[in-house]
């Protein structure tokens, strides 16, 4: 029963609900059991929140019996990822600096979920701050893809897309700035969509690029992704970029799934050279399955394409660094104070608390993008990356005007090798069973696989509340080197 659960998709697992054929607490707690059954390996969650999910699942179940009329999806699991912020649940947005923050409200794509009446499973691991592409930055350590425990689930969402790869869960959520849940579907075989700009709210998520960040669905069907996109979107007054229109039919479209007549548009620049053998092969075999289904291959050119990786790496450090500016030791987040300084000043707090709570990668993001917004320099970088930006949008438009859709392959490679295999992970005492209170909040955050981060990290306790179990980072142990592969065969997609 447990397995046919947990492989069952959004969509069936609603139907069966609806029907009164079994009850949100078994579809909620398959998904606890199994995640506590392989987590330990793929390290899909930062927080999972086992008492809060059961007491959603309870309510739902004695709504449904009252008679009361439900949303599709409610009693459907999801898990959350955490750049969002949970009321009463930790946001670290995968960062030491963050660590032990509790959000007093809920992100306005979270609102929708609560409203619906699915219950949150848990916070999704993520590289840092969203900067990556394998989840490897996690300040946390990395997730692992459930295909192959040696290779990387993508990024920065890699927590959302093994946890659906895995079977922890049914839904998931992701952000997108440049490819963070597209890509991480592509190497796990799920399914990814970063919906247009504004059309779901970026009220309570902690920005990376604000011009570029984008909620989206995650789930292993078109048709889950679909579902979980109409609970997401809408407009919201609290995000001035909030698009005013009613959401689209999207999942009568996916229902229907009939492509007869569209144009589907092939960018000249995104084809030939520079891919992983197999990749373009895969792509011309998808690209055929949509011709055989009634659809119209169009050929567009989008010259200014070629400029758009730079481009893309000017814009989202500059808007990075003004972003992340905020996290500054005096308002929330990690406190650190300068050693052999009796007397500190704001500043060296701040540049100490900020040493010790950004990693690597994040650090150099911000150097890049402050470097670009420097006086002398806005001009040739930041300004010029813009005008490139408006031309890549102009060009879109004009192949809009010969496409309904344009297709691409989601990435020139599949799934890279992880940088650290870990052959066993020690596990702090209870750790599930540790709760998200104010007197003893960095428990929640806490997670085992620290002991596989990089060794360049700082090992600073980031945590020093009172009554708190000190968060003492281990050295990187000898199972914790290349060497020694760690896989599960069977590979965890297969519960059985």
């Amino acid at each position: 029963m447990t397995n046919e659960i947990i492989t069952s998709s959004a969509a069936d697992l609603a139907a069966r609900l609806a029907a009164g054929e079994i009850s949100s607490v078994e579809v909620t707690q398959a998904h606890l059991d199994r995640t506590s059954a392989v987590d330990g390996a793929v390290h899909s969650y930062l927080h999972v929140d086992f008492d809060g999910a059961l007491a959603t699942a309870r309510e739902i179940d004695t709504r449904r019996a009252a008679g009361e009329q439900l949303h599709p999806l409610a009693g459907v699991p999801i898990a959350v990822k955490d750049v969002m912020t949970t009321k009463g649940l930790p946001t670290t947005c995968g960062s030491r600096i963050l660590q032990g923050w509790i959000p007093p409200y809920d992100s306005t794509v979270v609102a929708h979920l609560k409203a619906a009446g699915m219950p949150i499973l848990g916070k999704t691991n993520m590289d840092e701050f969203a900067m990556g592409s394998s989840t490897e930055h996690s300040a946390y350590g990395p997730s692992h893809n459930p295909w192959d425990l040696e290779r990387i689930p993508g990024g920065s969402g890699g927590g959302s897309s093994s946890v659906l790869a895995s079977f922890q869960a049914p839904l998931a959520t992701g952000t997108d700035t440049g490819g963070s849940i597209r890509q991480p579907a592509a190497v796990t075989g799920t399914v990814g969509t970063k919906p247009t700009y504004g059309g779901v709210s970026r009220y309570g998520l902690v920005a990376l690029a604000s011009s570029l960040d984008q909620a989206g669905p995650c789930a292993r069907t078109v048709l889950d992704t679909a579902m979980l996109h109409e609970v997401m979107a809408g407009y919201d007054p609290m995000d001035s970029t909030s698009i005013d229109e009613p959401v689209p039919a999207i999942v009568e479209a996916a229902r229907r799934a009939d492509v007869t007549g569209l144009r589907i548009g092939i960018v000249k620049e995104l084809t030939g050279e520079g891919f992983q053998a197999g990749v373009q092969q895969r792509f011309d075999e998808s690209v055929q399955h949509l011709v055989d289904a009634g659809a119209e291959i169009v050929e567009v050119s989008c010259p200014s394409f070629t400029y758009a990786l730079a481009t893309y790496y000017l814009i989202l450090p500059s808007e990075a660094s003004s972003n992340l500016a905020k996290f500054d030791a005096m308002r929330y987040g990690l406190r650190v104070p300068p050693e052999d300084i009796d007397d500190p000043s704001a500043e060296q707090v701040m540049a100490a608390t900020r040493d010790a709570g950004f990693g690597d990668e994040v650090k150099r993001r911000i150097i890049l993008g402050t470097y670009a917004l420097s006086s002398g320099y806005y001009d040739a970088y930041y300004g010029s990356a813009q005008k490139v930006r408006r031309l890549i949008s102009d060009e879109f438009t004009a192949a809009f005007e010969k496409a309904n859709v344009l297709v691409s392959p989601t990435a020139s490679a599949t799934s890279s090798m992880t940088r650290w295999r870990c052959t066993s992970t020690t596990l702090p005492p209870s750790r599930p069973t540790w709760p998200a209170s104010p007197a003893c909040r960095c428990r929640a955050a806490w997670h085992p696989r620290t002991a596989c981060r990089s060794a360049s990290r700082s090992s600073r306790p980031p945590c020093r509340t009172s009554g708190c179990m000190p968060w003492a980072p281990p050295s990187r142990p000898a199972s914790c080197t290349p060497g020694v592969p760690r896989s599960l065969r069977p590979h965890p997609i297969s519960p059985q």
